[in-house]
């Protein structure tokens, strides 16, 4: 599986950024370089991952770290799925 891939297209569901996503490389900055990711939308975006991907993410897991760049968002769901 294509994890990135999924990732960006979730993104560009969940934000309603269309294409803007396709050019979204692994160091792309999200949390606070993104206006449309604002709370509601990081909640949203979880909601979205764990229908796709089929995990539960817990309160304590949500950090900014995790939605720092799309790299990062990435490897936060490829340690799920493999938990």
């Amino acid at each position: 599986m294509d994890t990135i891939g999924v990732v960006k297209d979730l993104l560009a569901h969940t934000l309603q950024i269309g294409r803007r996503a396709d050019a979204y490389t692994a160091d792309s900055p999200l949390l606070g370089a993104m206006p449309e990711l604002d709370s509601m939308a990081v909640v949203n975006l979880i909601t979205a991952m764990e229908e796709q991907f089929g995990f539960v993410v817990q309160d304590d897991e949500i950090t900014a770290e995790a939605f720092a760049t799309l790299g990062s968002l990435t490897r936060f769901v490829d340690r799920k799925l493999r938990q």
